[in-house]
């Protein structure tokens, strides 16, 4: 069975290894989207609470992005399953690993788990979470 590792982090702290022995995958780079770590009311949120959802989706900006991220990886998961692949990592990364990377690795996650049977492995690096989606 395939399985998925997904990584929020903060660039500032580099890119997550890929421990599959693969040597990586997919980064995607989120900080072309507005940032609600900009605004006061967010600093102590993550993107795991509804005002930060809220303000990501409210421009429609991280869902245009998305919807590209959601087409590639989409294409790599299918054909890994056809393959009989057993590992992909998709990472994505903003300034601290707090809002918009943990947004899009959640909504990534998802998205995931409602379209394959497959497995999920959501590691929110700088939040110190690491869980298993089946």
């Amino acid at each position: 069975m395939l399985s998925v590792t997904i990584y929020s982090f903060s660039f500032k702290r580099g890119i997550p290894a890929d421990a599959s022995g693969n040597g990586g995958g997919y980064v995607f780079d989120c900080r072309s989207t507005h940032n609600p770590g900009k605004y006061e009311q967010y600093k102590t949120l993550t993107g795991l609470d509804q005002p930060v959802i809220d303000f990501l989706e409210q421009d429609g900006e991280i869902l245009t992005f998305l919807d590209s991220v959601f087409a590639l990886v989409d294409h790599h998961v299918a054909r890994f399953i056809e393959r009989d692949f057993t590992n992909l990592q998709v990472s994505f990364g903003c300034t601290g690993g707090q809002h918009r990377s943990v947004y899009c690795a959640e909504h990534l996650a998802q998205h995931l788990m409602e379209k394959y049977p497959i497995k999920v492995h959501l590691i929110h690096r700088e939040r110190g979470i690491d869980k298993w989606l089946e």
